[in-house]
């Protein structure tokens, strides 16, 4: 039952971090579409941590260059969507309020992500990383 929970609770944040994603997208005043370029991180950022926890064997070390590597890339991506919006927003092609809207959607989209690894990663029975 807690994985129920867990798995609606996730995609409830999904689901209001894209809202607001869009409102920064479509709202009348906005109406400039330049920010959905954020959902190529949204896909990249789980990426290096899946190949890594696929390469590493020894899930007990302390220090693991492969996983450190995957973190750090991960931590690239992460920070590159939050960048992108602000960049945009600089340089007029989007509004701040359309800005505030995007950064708001990646917080909720990257916690959501984070709470999908915290919550599913560390479990033996559910084999997602066999994909």
């Amino acid at each position: 039952f807690v994985l129920v929970v867990a798995l609606i609770s996730l995609s409830f944040g999904g689901a209001i971090g894209l809202m607001f994603l869009m409102l920064g997208c479509a709202l009348p005043q906005y109406n400039q579409y330049w920010p959905l370029f954020v959902l190529f991180f949204y896909i990249l950022s789980p990426i290096p941590y899946c190949i890594a926890r696929r390469l590493v064997d020894d899930t007990d070390a302390t220090s693991n260059a492969c996983k450190e590597l995957a973190i750090f890339l991960t931590t690239g991506i992460v920070v590159s969507a939050f960048g992108l919006p602000i960049v945009f927003a600089r340089a007029q092609l989007i509004y701040w309020g359309a800005c505030a809207l995007v950064l708001t959607g990646n917080t909720v989209i990257f916690g959501t992500i984070l709470g999908f690894f915290l919550v599913f990663g560390s479990n033996d029975d559910f084999s997602w990383q066999q994909w």
